[in-house]
């Protein structure tokens, strides 16, 4: 493995967002807007949710970063996001799709394949069963919920890469990022309490894009995101279970931890394996 990365190459990627605030631009689902922007607030990000046809194209063109995400289908937002993922791929910023819900129905998946035609994302992330069944493999969804543990899919992400040349990251209990270097990130932190607040995982989405805006390693990007928000999970999950609370509090306990984290707790509870495939 002639690769290495670091909790402080980690650290130095977030401390990055917080000082430079890249501009994100979210075209993403009606149900976690707000939540997804708080997120990217917290983590020191910009965001900016557009989605009007006359203003995607010059969004994108100011944006640092683009984020798709499918997750409430409408044919209106789907045009946006092709006018926006063009002009992304035309300007080369980066771009990240999360097929939400993928395999749920036809037209979840004649979108997604559209917005394959359009331009290849910089990065897809997803649970084992929408990178399953956005690389082509036949697996039940139910709804935006997995039914495929993420090391399932596995070989669906090696397919997707064939086909994107892009980085994959295939989001569960254990947290797996692959790209076409063969490089192979594994990450363990986060807490099942993460799973029961909506827009947690479309926010891990929004994450990546934001890193991916000031890191231009994909992989890295990708990596980071999803260890700062996981070991941000975990540390409010502990903090709102201490004070007898709940999953509601906990959503902004997770705000908090995104803003708050410094680099001791960070690199302390970083649980983060890496290899090739």
């Amino acid at each position: 493995m002639a690769f290495t990365l670091s909790a402080a190459d980690i650290w130095s990627d977030l401390t990055a967002v917080r000082e430079r605030s890249p501009l994100v631009h979210c075209i993403t689902n009606l149900v976690v807007i707000n939540f997804n922007a708080n997120v990217l607030l917290a983590a020191g990000a910009s965001p900016v949710m557009a989605h009007a046809h006359e203003e995607v194209r010059d969004m994108a063109g100011i944006a640092q970063a683009l984020v798709l995400n499918i997750g409430t289908l409408d044919p209106y937002w789907v045009e946006s996001m092709k006018l926006a993922l063009a002009a992304a791929a035309v300007r080369g910023i980066p771009s990240v799709l999360d097929p939400v819900g993928a395999g749920a129905t036809p037209y979840r998946n004649a979108t997604l394949e559209s917005l394959l035609a359009v331009a290849a994302p910089t990065v897809i992330r997803g649970n084992g069963s929408e990178i399953m069944s956005t690389a082509g493999a036949a697996v039940k969804t139910r709804g935006v919920d997995s039914s495929a543990a993420a090391g399932d899919a596995l070989v669906a992400a090696q397919a997707l890469i064939a086909r994107t040349s892009g980085t994959i990251c295939v989001s569960g209990e254990t947290d797996h990022i692959l790209d076409a270097s063969h490089r192979w990130a594994r990450l363990s932190n986060g807490h099942p309490w993460m799973t029961r607040i909506t827009g947690v995982g479309c926010s891990a989405t929004a994450l990546v894009g934001a890193f991916c805006a000031v890191q231009p390693d994909p992989w890295r990007a990708t990596t980071a995101a999803m260890a700062v928000l996981g070991v941000a999970g975990e540390v409010a999950a502990e903090k709102t279970q201490a004070r007898g609370l709940g999953v509601g509090s906990m959503a902004v306990q997770l705000l908090d931890e995104l803003q708050l984290l410094d680099r001791a707790t960070f690199e302390s509870r970083l649980k983060l394996e890496l290899a090739s495939w």
